[in-house]
């Protein structure tokens, strides 16, 4: 609220021109200015009441100021600041305006003030009278205007009454609140809010006194109104010099003196006001920091009673966990007691047992002395008998004598007898004794080892190949190494320190007419694991090679003398000092023949001397004439198995590099002599045919227009080229697959490859015999490959490898549960590449890692998989080995989890038999082998024992994904039972001992047939 409390003085110019001039004193309105209680005021020393009383008697007219009025409330709000007024411009001359004061606005007023309108005077101004009324108007208009003062100061007096009554109150309610406000200081001190609440009073603090300094620049900006009064003053006095009588001069001088005094009074009013309201805002302040304080005085309480609530309910806690103590000191008694009561029914039952024990004795003993009544009953019953019969007896004893006498003659008789018959059992025993010797000196060994007698066999055909025994000698000391001959042992022992002259003499002395009652086999092959390795091939030669060995047959292996060979494996290889011509393109080509043992086995390696250089090309397979390189060794090997004077009994020729051999063998050699032995061909691959033109085949020796023909090797799809494949069909006793369903496979248009109509009609000697794998090669118990040995029974080598191989490879170690996801494969179609390259990104996206290792002999596909391996060459989760690594091979099976072969048809496969061995579970499409091998754990139509993997049919990435996740899925959530599958799986038996015994029956059958045919001849 605010109001401005105006003075006006009014100052006049005579001027006898304007006779009827009318002057008005305004006012300020009629409304009443309120200020706060807690102002402090002044008293006033006001004038003698003697002046006032000289000043009301001169004045000639006084005005009205009795009465109270009230302030005007509507009009209040519109005078919060109220403005000087203006008096009128008498003859363009400005007379005076001042304001006598100016308080500002302020709040909580208690008492109003009134400052009353007083009506203006007309005075009427002729001459001196005039003058004179004029100074006596001015007069009481002053009096008028002393008096309202004195009552605006009474006013303004109650008004400090009440203030400082007010300011009392506020201060003992403060006293009251500082007490509280301790108290809660107190409580604060020991909480870290304390801190909070005192920075934030800071802060509040710098604020208010930010405004004060506002406050203070504002009223020092609005100036002193002394100079404006200072100013009215001499206007006055030289009004009233020039005007006025010297008479008059004392009143006014005194009314002149009472006007400063009033000044001097105003002045100190707006000083003091000044003060009150610097004291107000301290109130304020001071009301404002007692209402924060309350509000946490408030909280504090209410924390209080929070407090106070869990004390109470802590004291309930307490008095039940009391309670609880008492119930447990109860229990423990109990228990005690219980216990106690165990001992004692302890000690009881002890007690008992032992009286128990005792009463069985006592039982048993009762039993013994009954059964013992019951036999003194029994002998007293019988005694009386054994009287009578005592008698009968001397009777018969007398008997019995003269029959002893008779008998005593009779055994001295047959004592002579025995000692006859003991010395003819001793000569018998000596001529057993005797031949038994004979037989220990003519039975097999059993000590050596297979290397040993492949070796004696190599030497023995290098006597003969060397022409330095016969034909007939070798083949009978054969026949003796054939069946681990003790002699022929013996015999070499004694003459390995001796000259070769003198060992032959020996050899010689041991020929005899012995016959054998093994199979004479000989394989003639591309490949041979692990010399000479490209895919399953190699391995079935060697393992079912030594397979029929361990049966007792002679197995002899010929091969191509690759320089690419692993030379490192070969044991004893040397050349004879032999050379075998061979035929080839119309000319004789020398061919030298080297001998070594591999795992056991003898092989001849036949090494042409042909410019070509034939098998000196760095690769064993992939050349633009291999079709002349293979169809030129199937013809060396057979002239050298002529040369040699062997006479097997089943030649058996591998795939279409040596399919050569049936026809070669058929149409030539049989004629020169070499007609002994049945011809097995076994076909791992029907892809793969060996197709040419006809005239290709001129080149080794044998017909086109005579082969050229559809009952021969004529192709079934082009006639004017040969077919090497459908030759061997056709030209062999026994033509054999590498599985069952592969078997079924060819028979049908789609996986015959052109070759169907031919194994339809030749079924009745085509069968499929899955394939087995060289247990002693792959083996993780004894594999000398790998960095831990493991087995079935002890899974913990596995996992070791499988580290191993990460940090051999450069991939992550960090999760050892990952699964690691194997593939070893020949990059072609047939394997299914397509998948092979989705399970890559596949095995990424599920969280395992992966790594290949193969190559490929086609171009694009091998760039393929060069720039996949140069994607992934720093990647930590996959790694890729474009080539063939036997040792790396092994690591990878042993450290494998799982292992896919996707293939798009697979004859029979070993890759899922090894990686079962080494417990790497496989993921396989149903095709060929692979369907006679892996079965599927989620196929409930397959007994339990036999399920060992994961299959899928559709050659697409969905299936084979189906597969995969369903795999990763038991992998990761069911351990135990992975765990379980390849322990089942390491123990399947994929040797060759069954696959073995079904080639014996068919090899025996066709040499059986072929003896019977002769004998009938």
């Amino acid at each position: 609220m605010a109001s401005k409390l105006t003075t006006c003085f009014v100052c006049w110019n005579l001027n006898q021109s304007h006779p009827n001039t009318v002057v008005r004193f305004p006012s300020s309105s009629s409304h009443g200015l309120l200020l706060p209680a807690s102002c402090k005021m002044r008293q006033r020393s006001l004038s003698s009441q003697h002046k006032k009383q000289h000043i009301k008697k001169a004045s000639h007219e006084q005005p009205s100021t009795d009465g109270d009025p009230q302030p005007d409330q509507d009009r209040d709000s519109e005078h919060r600041e109220a403005s000087l007024d203006s008096l009128p411009i008498v003859n363009n001359e400005i007379l005076s305006s001042t304001d006598t004061g100016n308080i500002d606005s302020v709040e909580q007023l208690d008492s109003p003030i009134l400052i009353p309108e007083t009506t203006p005077s007309a005075v009427n101004i002729n001459g001196a009278e005039q003058a004179e009324q004029l100074s006596g108007g001015q007069l009481v208009d002053m009096l008028g205007m002393i008096q309202n003062t004195e009552k605006n100061i009474l006013l303004l007096n109650q008004a400090r009454i009440h203030a400082l009554q007010d300011l009392e109150k506020i201060l003992a309610e403060k006293e009251a609140l500082q007490g509280e406000i301790n108290v809660l200081e107190t409580r604060l001190a020991e909480t870290d809010a304390r801190i909070e609440v005192a920075t934030q009073e800071k802060i509040h603090v710098k604020r208010l006194e930010e405004q004060l300094e506002k406050l203070r620049s504002e009223l020092a900006q609005r100036g002193n109104p002394e100079g404006g009064d200072t100013e009215l003053h001499a206007h006055l006095k030289r009004f009233l010099n020039d005007e006025y009588p010297p008479s008059h001069n004392e009143s006014i001088h005194s009314l002149t003196v009472e006007l400063n005094s009033l000044r001097e009074e105003n002045a100190s009013l707006k000083s003091a006001i000044e003060s009150f309201k610097a004291q107000l805002n301290d109130v304020n302040n001071t009301s404002e920091r007692v209402v924060v304080l309350e509000k946490e005085r408030s909280s504090l309480e209410s924390a209080l009673k929070d407090l106070e609530s869990k004390l109470l309910e802590s004291q309930e806690d307490f008095s039940e966990l009391s309670t609880l103590r008492v119930e447990c000191k109860d229990l423990r008694e109990k228990v005690e007691d219980l216990q106690v009561m165990l001992d004692n029914a302890t000690k009881q039952a002890n007690q008992d047992i032992t009286v128990l024990q005792q009463n069985q004795d006592l039982r048993r003993k009762l039993e013994k002395l009954e059964a013992s009544l019951e036999e003194a009953n029994n002998y007293k019953l019988s005694s009386d008998k054994l009287q009578k019969y005592n008698e009968e007896m001397q009777q018969k004893i007398k008997s019995l004598e003269e029959r002893l006498q008779k008998s005593d003659e009779e055994i001295n008789s047959y004592v002579q007898k025995y000692q006859d018959s003991e010395k003819e059992f001793q000569v018998t025993l000596s001529d057993l004794r005797e031949e038994t010797k004979k037989r220990a000196l003519d039975g097999p060994v059993e000590d050596m080892p297979w290397e040993f007698w492949s070796r004696l066999l190599l030497m023995i055909d290098g006597w003969s190949l060397e022409k330095k025994i016969s034909v007939d000698d070798a083949n009978l000391l054969r026949e003796k190494v054939w069946k681990r001959d003790r002699r022929i042992r013996d015999t070499y022992m004694a003459c390995k320190e001796q000259s070769e002259n003198e060992a032959i003499s020996a050899f010689l002395k041991l020929t005899s007419s012995a016959t054998s009652q093994g199979l004479r086999v000989i394989h003639i092959a591309a490949e041979m694991a692990p010399v000479a390795k490209v895919g399953g091939l190699g391995d079935v030669v060697c393992g079912l090679g030594k397979a029929l060995q361990r049966k007792g047959h002679l197995v002899e292996i010929i091969l191509p003398k690759y320089d690419c060979m692993h030379y490192d494996r070969i044991c004893d290889l040397r050349a004879l000092d032999v050379v075998i011509e061979s035929y080839f393109d119309g000319q004789l080509f020398k061919n030298k023949i080297w001998v070594g043992t591999v795992e056991g086995l003898p092989v001849y390696f036949i090494e042409p001397h042909h410019p070509h250089k034939l098998f000196w090309r760095g690769t064993y397979y992939g050349e633009h004439d291999d079709f002349k390189r293979f169809s030129y060794f199937s013809r060396a090997a057979l002239e050298f198995l002529l040369r040699a004077g062997k006479k097997p009994d089943i030649i058996h020729c591998h795939d279409w590099q040596t399919a050569f051999v049936a026809p070669l063998y058929w149409e030539m050699y049989v004629p020169k002599g070499l007609d002994s032995a049945r011809m097995c061909f076994t076909c791992h691959n029907f892809q793969y045919q060996g197709i040419a033109a006809a005239s290709e085949l001129e080149s080794c020796g044998l017909r086109a227009h005579q082969l050229n023909r559809p009952d021969r090797m004529q192709d079934n799809s082009e006639h004017d080229k040969v077919n090497a494949v459908k030759g061997a069909v056709v030209f062999s006793n026994i033509v054999t697959t590498v599985s069952p369903t592969y078997a079924q496979e060819v028979r049908t248009a789609e996986g015959g490859h052109g070759l169907h109509s031919t194994l339809s009609s030749h079924s009745k000697k085509f069968i499929g015999i899955l394939n087995g794998i060289d247990t002693d090669a792959w083996d993780p118990a004894t594999d000398p490959c790998l960095e831990v040995h493991y087995n079935a029974n002890d899974l913990q080598g596995k996992a070791e490898n499988k580290a191993a191989l990460r940090r051999k490879l450069g991939l992550s170690s960090t999760d050892h549960r990952r699964p690691l996801v194997g593939c070893i494969t020949r990059l072609v179609p047939q394997k299914g590449v397509h998948l092979i390259r989705h399970a890559i990104y596949r095995t990424l996206g599920l969280g395992g890692q992966f790594v290949l290792l193969g190559e490929s002999p086609v171009h694009h596909i091998q760039k393929e998989f060069e720039g996949i391996a140069e994607n992934f060459q720093n990647h930590d989760q996959v790694r890729l080995i474009l080539k063939y690594d036997e040792s790396l091979a092994h690591a990878i099976y042993a450290a494998s989890d799982m292992f896919i072969i996707p293939s798009i048809f697979e004859p029979c496969g070993l890759t899922q038999m090894i990686s079962m061995r080494y417990g790497a579970i496989p993921i396989v499409r149903k095709t060929g082998g692979l369907n006679d091998s892996v079965f599927d754990v989620d196929d409930d139509t397959i007994p339990p024992r036999f399920q060992n993997g994961f299959t899928f049919l559709d050659a697409n990435e969905q299936g084979f994904s189906g597969a995969l996740e369903r795999a990763f899925n038991l992998y990761m959530n069911n351990p135990e039972r992975w765990k379980q599958l390849v322990q089942k799986d390491m123990n399947i038996d994929f040797s060759w001992d069954s696959s073995a015994a079904q080639y014996e029956q068919l090899y025996s059958s066709a040499v059986a047939r072929a003896r019977a045919r002769n004998t009938l001849n």
